[in-house]
């Protein structure tokens, strides 16, 4: 088995930390004590950089499996992981439904990336899934660290448990995708598209699962995760960007929808959950301007672009969007794909040359 290592970003989180910082600065104890744990748990796996092995196939071993090979194991609340191992392939349903989504979930993923784009797993080359549940105390996130999947129960006053979206679980693994093929860097508008990507494909994973055209899916990021009270649908929205939530808790969703809203700040690697909007929102554009599934059309040139081997790790959206246009025309033709192409990144202010 060959063996290399890939420096990628070893800790993504699916909440930004300028959302937790607001929660953490809540009056409410209730509220502020999660947020604060959370905080110091997210700032240790921050700063716990690491190189990662990338294994290549084992020589001989034939094509990879057109099924997944997926383990879940519980932290039981504790902060060490994985755990212990409590569902292996081939099990029946377990008793603790947080693991059978998890383990759904894990399942969903790898079915659009085989049966979409013929790719098997994350790494391509059939990696077996991994994913840990209940980790921390009322933990409210959950994140992909380089190895596996990790997801938090969430505190129940802002957060409900985080395996229920499947599109959490979706954008999480996508960070995955991302480390094996272009490894875009974890800051600034590398950083923006690697987040980007992973809310496209999340989203894209969620509606092939259920079956939604492009017409009839939300678009929305982490809906069902906020705990009854709080006032919004999810934790962004790829229609609109910059409406996911709008709370006393919460704060308002402070997404920009196009360049014009760029935020320029040294909080969140550079803004990248926050300026991820922009192309988020050029791929709702393409999507609904092609119709039809938007796992397709629209999500192949994604996929193209991100798998071609021309993305850079430090490229910029003007690069990201030049790439699209170039794997629209490849694949389709100069016809409607290109031309929704150039026009959706036209309305978000996005240049193509």
């Amino acid at each position: 088995m060959e063996t290399s290592t890939v420096l990628g970003p070893v800790f993504c989180p699916i909440v930004p930390p300028y959302l937790t910082d607001q929660l953490a600065r809540h009056e409410d104890p209730a509220v502020h004590e999660p947020a604060r744990r959370a905080q110091a748990m997210d700032g240790a796996l921050r700063t716990a950089r690491r190189t990662t092995a990338v294994r290549g196939a084992v020589a001989g071993a034939g094509a990879p499996s057109d099924k997944p090979d997926r383990t879940i194991y519980d932290a039981h609340r504790q902060e060490s992981l994985p755990g212990t191992k409590v569902h292996s392939e081939g099990d029946g349903p377990a008793t603790d439904a947080t693991v059978n989504r998890a383990h759904a979930g894990l399942g969903a993923t790898f079915d659009l990336y085989l049966k979409a784009y013929g790719r098997h797993s994350i790494d391509g080359s059939g990696l077996p899934l991994v994913a840990t549940v209940h980790y921390g105390e009322s933990y409210g996130n959950a994140f992909w660290n380089g190895e596996q999947m990790v997801f938090g129960d969430g505190d129940g006053e802002v957060f409900l448990d985080f395996t229920l979206p499947l599109d959490v679980i979706g954008h999480e693994l996508t960070h995955g995708v991302t480390q094996f093929t272009a490894n875009l860097d974890y800051a600034d508008q590398p950083g923006a598209l690697n987040e980007s990507l992973s809310d496209v494909f999340g989203s894209l994973i969620k509606q092939y699962a259920l079956g939604q055209s492009a017409a009839d899916a939300d678009w929305v990021i982490g809906a069902g995760l906020l705990a009854p009270g709080i006032n919004g649908v999810g934790l962004r929205s790829m229609k609109a960007p910059g409406t996911a939530y709008d709370d006393p808790k919460l704060g308002k969703d402070p997404q920009p929808a196009t360049m014009d809203g760029y935020v320029r700040t040294s909080q969140d690697n550079g803004g990248v959950h926050l300026n991820s909007g922009i192309p988020n929102h050029a791929f709702y554009v393409l999507a609904t301007q092609l119709g039809g599934n938007a796992w397709e059309r629209a999500g192949q040139i994604w996929y193209d672009t991100l798998t071609g081997g021309e993305l850079e790790q430090t490229a910029q959206f003007a690069d990201f969007a030049r790439l699209t246009a170039a794997a629209a025309r490849s694949r389709y033709g100069d016809g409607a794909e290109l031309e929704a192409v150039l026009k959706a990144w036209s309305q978000v202010g996005v240049s193509t040359r």
